[in-house]
């Protein structure tokens, strides 16, 4: 998915970019408030990892700027400013999640798959279609009992399709959801990713057709009794 971080300490920006793109994550970083929101305006982004102490413009504006538009991002606040006070003023705010710094990185993750799933309207970890199924912690799927060996970018593209399934998915939409700013997807390059991962579900259940002129449709199948 698409994660936005907005954080002026740069050796911390890094280490957290590098974090969520090694978790298969397009990851865009700014180191201030009016970056960022022009970024907001441009591009679409599930999540966005705001700190408050912000140069240009701070945290918390932002935060309602972002809350007065539509559609919204996912927010959590990851900040110094740890006192309930400003806990409580970040949540009424609109924040989805409040963490304080120092934190703990297994829960930093963790927080994130969750705001994740919610935003996608998953309740739970484990999403099953068909033969397969995706373990959204992990972020891995399998079939049978057995991992299934996927390269970043198809597992990334599949576990999109997993959760929009049933919806037709735009080029656009692959686009905007798996690459940064300074990543390059082209259409063929998205086509070659379709074509490899049809061949590879097929065989347990799963249809993934082209809807011409629209995008793809990862097909739901039918429930069993």
């Amino acid at each position: 998915m698409r994660l936005l971080l907005v954080e002026d300490d740069l050796p911390l920006a890094e280490a957290l970019t590098a974090l969520l793109a090694g978790s298969g994550h397009a990851v865009d970083c700014v180191h201030d408030g009016l970056g960022a929101e022009a970024l907001l305006l441009a591009e679409q982004f599930e999540l966005v990892i705001l700190d408050l102490n912000l140069p240009g413009l701070d945290g918390l504006s932002l935060l309602r700027r972002i809350r007065g538009r539509t559609p919204s991002p996912a927010v959590m606040i990851l900040t110094a400013r740890g006192a309930p006070e400003e806990r409580v003023r970040g949540l009424d705010l609109g924040a989805d999640d409040y963490l304080s710094k120092p934190f703990d990185v297994r829960e930093f993750e963790a927080r994130v798959r969750s705001l994740l799933r919610r935003q996608a309207g998953l309740r739970s970890s484990v999403v099953r279609l068909g033969g397969v199924e995706l373990d959204l912690t992990s972020r891995q799927f399998a079939a049978e009992g057995v991992v299934l060996d996927l390269p970043p970018r198809e597992r990334a593209l599949l576990e999109l399709f997993f959760q929009r399934a049933g919806k037709v998915v735009a080029k656009e939409a692959i686009v905007q959801s798996l690459t940064s700013l300074d990543d390059l997807l082209s259409d063929n390059a998205i086509e070659q990713y379709v074509s490899r991962l049809r061949r590879r579900i097929a065989p347990y259940g799963l249809v993934l057709r082209t809807v011409r002129g629209l995008g793809y449709l990862l097909e739901k199948p039918p429930e069993v009794p």
